[in-house]
């Protein structure tokens, strides 16, 4: 194999692998702040919802606001059940089957 291919393979890992280990290294043995504990709380609640909001309320190229979306219709009652009934399970079904329902309502 080339020794090139080897060596970027190498680095790449390197590159990837010390931003997951070096917090974890660091910061498990020491008590963080309160503070800073709730604030990490929120990290996947944002990641979530940056991902999801988008898909939710915009649409065509270029991107343009759009909250007639049979998608947004159906994210809001499957948000409901998710918090009411706290089963991922459940809320998978629901917003399949409202997605579904909508697909048919709105073509």
């Amino acid at each position: 194999m080339n020794t090139d291919i080897l060596l970027l393979s190498f680095f790449m890992g390197l590159v990837t692998y010390i931003p997951r280990w070096f917090p974890l290294a660091f910061l498990s043995r020491r008590r963080l702040p309160r503070w800073f504990t709730t604030w990490l709380d929120f990290i996947p609640v944002s990641i979530l919802s940056a991902l999801v909001a988008p898909a939710l309320i915009t649409s065509g190229e270029p991107r343009h606001m759009d909250i007639l979306r049979p998608e947004l219709f159906v994210a809001v009652p499957t948000f409901i059940i998710a918090l009411k009934t706290r089963s991922l399970g459940l809320t998978v079904v629901a917003g399949m089957l409202l997605f579904w329902v909508a697909g048919m309502w709105l073509r």
